[in-house]
C-alpha cells in the first residue's frame, strides 16, 4: 500500500479498535488511520456528507469493516460503496466476530476483498490483524478520482 494511503477502521468497540491499531503498527503499518465508530460515520465520510471529516479526492483508502456497528451496520456500508462508480474501487476487509457461512458468502457477494473472523483469544487477534498489516503492506490500492456529484 502507498505510504500515504489512509487506512479506514469501522469499529465501534474501542478496545479492538486499539488493538488493531497497535498490531498494525506492530507489522510495520504506518499510514495515517482514520476510526469511525458506527455505520453512518463511516459513509457520511466516504460520501462527503455531514460535518465530521470528509474524504479527499485523489487518495487511496483502504476499509477495516466490523459488520455489527450501531446506527448502520457493516453489510449495508459494504453494499453502499460497491455499489458507487467510484468508491467500488476501494478495497474493503471485513473484520469481524460474524463466522456465519451465509454472511461471509453475502459479504463476498457484494464486493468485499478479505473476510477475516476476529479471532476470540488475544494473542490470536493480534496475530491475525499483524497478518492484514503484513497483507496492507503489498496490496496496491487504486486512486479515488472522482468526488460526489
Amino acid at each position: 500500500m502507498n505510504k500515504e494511503g489512509v487506512i479506514l477502521i469501522a469499529e465501534d468497540d474501542e478496545g479492538h479498535f486499539e488493538l488493531i491499531k497497535r498490531s498494525l503498527q506492530r507489522a510495520g503499518v504506518c499510514n495515517e488511520i482514520l476510526r469511525f465508530a458506527d455505520g453512518q460515520e463511516t459513509l457520511d465520510f466516504l460520501f462527503v456528507k455531514g460535518d465530521g471529516p470528509k474524504r479527499e479526492h485523489d487518495k487511496e483508502y483502504i476499509l477495516l469493516l466490523d459488520i455489527r456497528m450501531p446506527k448502520i451496520d457493516g453489510m449495508e456500508v459494504l453494499e453502499k460503496v460497491k455499489n458507487d462508480p467510484e468508491l467500488k474501487k476501494i478495497p474493503v476487509v471485513m473484520l469481524t466476530t460474524t463466522d456465519d457461512p451465509r454472511t461471509i458468502d453475502r459479504c463476498h457477494k457484494l464486493g468485499c476483498s478479505v473476510y477475516i473472523v476476529k479471532p476470540v483469544e488475544y494473542q490470536d487477534f493480534a496475530e491475525a490483524v499483524r497478518k492484514v498489516g503484513l497483507l496492507l503492506s503489498v496490496v496496491e490500492v487504486p486512486q479515488i478520482d472522482g468526488m460526489p456529484k
